[in-house]
């Protein structure tokens, strides 16, 4: 990583220098000290979209890849050499006040009524670019398979999946009409200088030292260097995708003398299938393992769409999600079913520690001062019946009040292995150990579906909250192992 003399990051084609910002500030509120409104706050939380914008990083399929991020959650700091579009620089070349001189998607907004009052609009106009200029996206259209336009209703006829609007809020209710826009969009001109900046090498990460008011913020080259630094400040804060920290900063009004970020770091960005295991980079984002492992890792493909919304998705990892301890993360029971370990390294070497017995308490961990996660290693070969059953307020953007995930090897109708990961019912994600022992060599029936929905009922020590009472969560993980018996007999009856 080449070092930076002070740092800038380019908006909209305009190289602009970070400072006099300080090292907390978030890029949303960067850009609107210098005049691009468009981005706006809703929420500060990563919750509504208002201010989506643009980033290009490294693609899955085409060397870049412009990928919609929460401006209100990502430092200033932390776009230090990188390149970011506002909904102001999307328009195109042309007469002002005109037309012409709007970018397909919104234009597309405008002529079919999908801005209402206009707060939420230039979210969701970054958030559909993002989706427009997805590779691979025009080929799953209608007009590119010669099919009729899908049935599905988040799937349009030209590819446009509606997942990646999961995170923009439109309080005026008006998703019909942006449903009918990003429905609408066709496929990007050969002389479009976004689609073509596709194809040129994303940005190349820097090294950051940006301080003022005796805070800093780092970006380090290396992960020696990461590990030393985290050895002499062990007080640093951590960030990847900083989804979770800048929330902290946002609403908590949390301020750290040093923030070191690992997101870029090549070291935690591998993905490798071995012949045993996959190895999976802990700051790889959830977008970025979606799209590279392509349904190869059934439950972590069915995790994904209900993991927060697409924005954050675009920025979440995995490293960051398992680091905070949560007990309501969902990546925990999901890793858990796959009976997975983690690899922490600190500077003086690395240790595998198997996720149900990294995490020690409520958001605390076998994690020492000065570790971070490197990786996630899923063994292989994976198990054939497998489910990952979300209950929430909302279907998508949502906090579990319950989340289950199941991986069962069946054989001949019996049950050999069964692992079953809970989040959302003890002070930590666990493993339903009394559940497993009770399916494990029994036929898979409904009796023993039933027997074992009766045990998995008492497993944990729920509580009772805003979200849910404990004897609904109690109620709601006997149920998902029903629900996974009625599928599962359903799948092989038909």
């Amino acid at each position: 990583m080449p070092g930076t003399t002070g740092a800038r990051m380019t908006v909209n084609g305009t190289e602009t220098p970070i400072s006099p910002c300080a090292p907390h500030t978030t890029a949303l509120d960067f850009l609107r000290e210098r005049g691009l409104t468009g981005t706006k706050e809703g929420c500060a939380e990563g919750e509504c979209g208002a201010c989506s914008v643009m980033v290009a990083r490294p693609g899955v399929h085409k060397p870049t890849d412009w990928v919609a991020v929460n401006a209100c959650l990502v430092p200033a700091a932390a776009l230090d050499g990188q390149e970011i579009v506002t909904a102001e620089g999307l328009a195109t070349a042309g007469e002002p006040g005109t037309a012409s001189a709007l970018h397909p998607v919104q234009e597309e907004m405008a002529v079919r009524g999908g801005s209402q009052c206009g707060y939420c609009t230039p979210g969701f106009v970054c958030s559909m670019a993002a989706e427009y200029y997805r590779p691979g996206r025009c080929e799953h259209s209608a007009t590119a398979t010669g099919t009729a336009p899908s049935a599905d209703a988040e799937h349009g006829p030209n590819g446009f999946d509606l997942h990646a609007l999961s995170g923009n809020l439109c309080r005026c209710t008006g998703y019909r009409p942006i449903r009918d826009a990003a429905f609408s969009v066709g496929a990007p001109t050969d002389d479009d200088p976004l689609a073509r900046r596709r194809e040129l090498p994303p940005p190349a990460p820097v090294t950051t030292e940006y301080a003022r008011d005796g805070r800093v913020f780092l970006r380090k080259s290396t992960l020696a260097e990461t590990l030393r630094v985290l050895r002499e400040r062990p007080d640093a804060v951590v960030v990847a995708g900083s989804t979770d920290w800048g929330v902290e900063v946002n609403i908590r009004a949390r301020r750290a003398h040093c923030v070191i970020a690992i997101d870029r770091l090549p070291e935690l960005r591998d993905l490798r299938v071995e012949s045993d295991h996959i190895e999976i980079g802990a700051a790889l984002t959830l977008t970025e393992i979606e799209r590279r492992l392509d349904g190869d890792v059934p439950l972590l493909a069915e995790l994904f769409p209900q993991f927060a919304s697409r924005l954050i998705r675009n920025s979440a990892t995995l490293g960051g999600n398992l680091g905070t301890g949560s007990p309501i993360g969902d990546s925990a029971p999901v890793l858990l079913a796959l009976d997975a370990s983690l690899v922490l390294t600190d500077a003086d070497g690395e240790r595998v520690v198997p996720l149900a017995d990294y995490f020690t308490g409520y958001r605390q961990s076998v994690r020492r001062p000065g570790e971070l996660i490197r990786a996630v290693r899923v063994p292989l070969p994976l198990s054939p019946v497998t489910a990952f059953h979300k209950i929430a307020k909302r279907r998508f953007d949502d906090i579990s009040s319950v989340a289950v995930a199941f991986a069962l090897d069946i054989e001949d109708g019996l049950v050999r292995t069964a692992r079953i990961g809970l989040g959302g019912v003890a002070a930590t994600p666990i493993r339903s150990l009394a559940t497993e022992a009770a399916l494990e060599g029994k036929p898979w029936s409904a009796r023993t579906a039933e027997a074992a929905a009766r045990v998995l009922r008492g497993e944990g020590t729920p509580m009772s909250d805003h979200r849910a009472s404990a004897l609904y969560r109690s109620a709601m993980l006997g149920q998902s192992l029903l629900k996974l018996h009625a599928q599962t007999t359903e799948a092989v009856s038909s």
